[in-house]
C-alpha cells in the first residue's frame, strides 16, 4: 500500500506539470491579451482626450502608442520575458505554493480564492449533503420497491428533474418566489446588515438567502446518485448471498442493512471524497450570475474572458492539484469499502 500511494504521488508531478505547459502553450496563442487590452483602453482613452482638445485633427490614438509606453505595459504584465522563462518563473514560484497576483485586481490569487470560497462553499456543501440524503434513501426504497408505483412514480420525478437544467429552475423560482411573492431575497448571500444581527438571526437570514439557488441545483443532482444506488441495491439483492441469507432465517430488514448495504454503497462511497472535495470548489456559474453571488464560479469566467492569466493559472493550478490527491483518496476508499482489492 505505501508503495502503490507513493508511485501515485510521484506520479502527480507530471500530470501536474503537463496540464500547467499545455495550459500555458495555449495562452500564448490566444488574442487579445493583458498588454492588447490596456494598449486599446490608453489608446481609446488618448483620442478622446485629444479630440477634444484639438477639435478633431490628428490625434494620438490614431498613431498608437509610443513604443517605449508599450515596452513599460509588457514590463508591468512580465511579457518583456521569452516564453520559456516566463514559464519557468511561474513553475517556480507554483512549487512554493505561490500563485501569483491577479493583473486586474492587484490582489493575489490566494487572497482571491478565499474571498470567494465562502459563496463556493455554501452552494456546494449544501447541494451535497442534501443531495446524498436524499437520494440515498431514495435508491433504497425504489430497490426495495423494485416495479411499483412508488418506483415508477418517483422515477418520474427523478428524470423530470434531471431534465430540467438548474438554472432554468433557477429562473422560475426567482420570478416566482423572488419576485412575484417576495417570499426570497434576488441577490446576495446575507443581507446588507448581516454583521449587526444576533446569531439567531444571521443564520435565519442566511438561510433564507440560500435556500432558492441551492434548490435549483439540488433538484438535478441528486437524481444520478438515486438511481446509481437502486440498480446497485437490486444487482446485490440477486446474488447468491442473498438468498442464503434468507434460507437461514434471517429477516428481510436484516439482511438488507447488514449483508446488502456495505457491498452496494461501494460505487457511492468511492466517489464521496471526490463529490466532498469538488463541492468545495466546483463553481455553478450559471447560478451564481442569476443570484449575485460572487463565487469561483464567476471568479474563473471572469478571469478567462479579461485574460487575467495569474488568475486563470492559478486556480487550474490549485484546483488539478486537488482533483489527483481527491482521485487517490478516492482509489484507498476502494480498499477501505472492500478488502478483497489489492492494489499490487
Amino acid at each position: 500500500m505505501a508503495s502503490y500511494i507513493l508511485k501515485r504521488l510521484l506520479l502527480m508531478i507530471p500530470t501536474l506539470l503537463g496540464v500547467l505547459i499545455v495550459t500555458f502553450a495555449v495562452i500564448q496563442f490566444v488574442p487579445g491579451g493583458p498588454v492588447e487590452q490596456l494598449v486599446s483602453q490608453l489608446q481609446g482613452r488618448d483620442s478622446g482626450g485629444e479630440r477634444a482638445s484639438t477639435g478633431g485633427a490628428g490625434y494620438r490614438g490614431r498613431q498608437g502608442l509610443d513604443p517605449q509606453r508599450i515596452e513599460e505595459i509588457k514590463q508591468f504584465y512580465g511579457f518583456d520575458k521569452p516564453a520559456h522563462e516566463r514559464l519557468w518563473i511561474m513553475l517556480k514560484s507554483y512549487a512554493r505554493f505561490d500563485l501569483g497576483t491577479s493583473f486586474y485586481q492587484r490582489k493575489a490569487v490566494w487572497e482571491l480564492v478565499k474571498e470567494k470560497l465562502p459563496v463556493s462553499i455554501s452552494l456546494g456543501l449544501w447541494t451535497f449533503f442534501i443531495s446524498y440524503l436524499i437520494a440515498v434513501p431514495l435508491g433504497v426504497a425504489k430497490a426495495v420497491r423494485a416495479g411499483s408505483r412508488f418506483d415508477f412514480g418517483t422515477t418520474l420525478i427523478v428524470l423530470i428533474g434531471y431534465a430540467i437544467p438548474s438554472f432554468v429552475l433557477g429562473v422560475a423560482l426567482l420570478v416566482i418566489f423572488g419576485g412575484k411573492l417576495q417570499w426570497f431575497p434576488l441577490r446576495g448571500l446575507t443581507s446588507p446588515n448581516w454583521e449587526s444581527m444576533a446569531w439567531g438571526a444571521r443564520i435565519i437570514d442566511y438561510l433564507w438567502h440560500i435556500a432558492l439557488p441551492v434548490t435549483s441545483m439540488v433538484l438535478g443532482s441528486f437524481a444520478v446518485t438515486a438511481m446509481l444506488t437502486k440498480n446497485s441495491f437490486l444487482e446485490e439483492i440477486r446474488k447468491q448471498y442473498v438468498t442464503t441469507a434468507r434460507a437461514k432465517g434471517l429477516g428481510e430488514r436484516q439482511v438488507l442493512w447488514k449483508h446488502v448495504f456495505r457491498n452496494a454503497l461501494i460505487p457511492i462511497i468511492t466517489g464521496f471524497p471526490a463529490a466532498f472535495i469538488g463541492a468545495f470548489f466546483t463553481g455553478a456559474l450559471l447560478i451564481e450570475t442569476l443570484f449575485t453571488l460572487d463565487g469561483l464560479g464567476l471568479l474563473s469566467y471572469e478571469s478567462v474572458i479579461r485574460r487575467d492569466y495569474p488568475v486563470v493559472l492559478g486556480t487550474l493550478y490549485l484546483f488539478t492539484l486537488i482533483g489527483l490527491v481527491t482521485k487517490l483518496i478516492s482509489d484507498l476508499c476502494y480498499v477501505w469499502v472492500d478488502p478483497r482489492v489489492k492494489f499490487d
